[in-house]
């Protein structure tokens, strides 16, 4: 469905444009919040597809790892906060292989995982005539076949067998020569052209590369003012992004094993945090799960240039590792984007309201109703209905139904124009305090 922002009712396709304005202070149901998608380098895993995880999912048979592994802490850390995590391999790799016998073996996958495979081929203790052939992933049992010959295995989670004739026994050989591969930047690429397809909330990028950086930017901005799409990509020290969509993390943090997550890697959480964090909550002063302290301290002063900046920073804080404000890269105000639009919970609330009426629409109203005024009444109840369950919520205030939304016929015989004035809520971050002493 088309959508984006307008500037004369001149549209082509059938589709939702919304221009989200400051111009105020200058289905109706809340959609849900929580798809964060991260691509990245990986031991394992399907290459060049989305991989979706979540808290069901068989993360040893899709990744190669346990959650509990080091290998997965992004992970972990995302599924605190995210309900789904879309996982991208970005590295097609080598596949580790093995030969026994007649029997040869390929991983599944490339990567450097497939090094930690091995198989056993041991006779089955009730039948001398079978073989029980068992794969084992880093010493733990992930297969067992038990077969009279090569031809009656099948492919596993983890390998693939080939070859024909009778199987010879083995305690263990382990499989050889895989690899992770390097990557170009064109997957990246390749991943934003299939990301763009989906529905998500947020994007963790997880590299140095600045060239990335402003692609993984430019296309923030253009889903979101083109597209209609309004989703918000982060970054590590990117501020110069200067956009409400882009989120520039400064630091990272220091987990309680002692393990540091660079600003790079924390984006990761940041994006899970963003996208999992409901329209009337804000991430400032939240602590970043079983972090102790910031992998980088910065004094007041650099805190504050920081901010003024538009980075998002970690502080320590009473043995946490604490966001010390939810903001993105706006520093560049203009008369449609004040102050306030540097602040995510407040970006979260007009995303939503632009996401959620577009649905409405799309879902029940676009090519079904009359533009009529019956018609174009029964959208503004359905568009009130939705905006009094935000006010209920805390996500916006001083709504008024009377006095703002109005739903009027555009200048086409097709298209409406609605004129809605929003005030989200934001969240309290400072206490100015008189102590008067008698």
């Amino acid at each position: 469905m088309a959508g984006g922002n307008w500037t004369t009712q001149n549209k082509i396709r059938p589709g939702v444009y919304i221009n989200v304005v400051g111009e105020k202070k200058a289905v109706s149901n809340i959609g849900e919040r929580g798809i964060v998608s991260v691509p990245l380098t990986l031991d394992w895993g399907q290459p060049q597809q989305m991989i979706e995880i979540n808290a069901e999912s068989d993360v040893f048979g899709l990744l190669g790892y346990s959650l509990d592994e080091p290998e997965l802490g992004w992970l972990a850390s995302a599924l605190n906060r995210a309900k789904t995590v879309l996982v991208y391999r970005l590295n097609e790799g080598t596949k580790a292989t093995a030969v026994i016998g007649s029997l040869t073996t390929t991983a599944k996958f490339g990567g450097l995982r497939g090094n930690d495979i091995k198989v056993a081929v041991q006779e089955n203790v009730d039948d001398s005539d079978l073989f029980d052939v068992i794969t084992y992933v880093s010493n733990v049992q992930a297969d067992v076949q038990t077969v009279n010959s090569i031809a009656s295995l099948v492919p596993n989670s983890f390998i693939v067998f080939g070859g024909t004739g009778t199987l010879s026994a083995t305690a263990g050989t382990a499989l050889e020569g895989g690899a992770n591969g390097s990557i170009t930047n064109q997957q990246h690429i390749d991943f934003l052209s299939k990301i763009e397809l989906l529905d998500f909330h947020t994007i963790a990028l997880v590299s140095s590369d600045d060239s990335l950086k402003a692609a993984y930017a430019a296309f923030a901005r253009r889903l979101r003012e083109v597209e209609g799409r309004k989703i918000q990509v982060v970054v590590a020290k990117y501020a110069a992004a200067d956009h409400e969509g882009v989120i520039s993390v400064k630091n990272g943090v220091k987990l309680a094993d002692g393990t540091i997550v660079d600003a790079q890697n924390a984006t990761v959480w940041v994006a899970a945090a963003t996208a999992g964090a409901a329209m009337n909550k804000s991430l400032t002063y939240d602590a970043y799960e079983d972090a102790v302290d910031a992998d980088i301290r910065y004094t007041n002063t650099q805190i504050e240039a920081a901010l003024q900046a538009g980075e998002f920073v970690f502080t320590a804080s009473n043995g946490q590792a604490i966001v010390e404000q939810d903001i993105n890269t706006l520093t560049t105000l203009t008369a449609g984007k004040s102050q306030v639009f540097a602040k995510n919970r407040v970006i979260r609330v007009l995303d939503g309201i632009a996401n959620d009426l577009k649905h409405i629409f799309e879902a029940s109203y676009i090519g079904k109703i009359d533009n009529s005024l019956d018609g174009r009444s029964l959208f503004r109840s359905e568009c009130v209905k939705y905006l009094d369950s935000l006010q209920r919520s805390g996500a916006i205030q001083q709504f008024d139904s009377q006095t703002d939304l109005t739903v009027t016929s555009g200048e086409s015989s097709d298209s409406i124009f609605i004129d809605a004035y929003i005030k989200p809520v934001d969240s309290v971050e400072k206490v100015y305090m008189k102590v008067t002493v008698k």
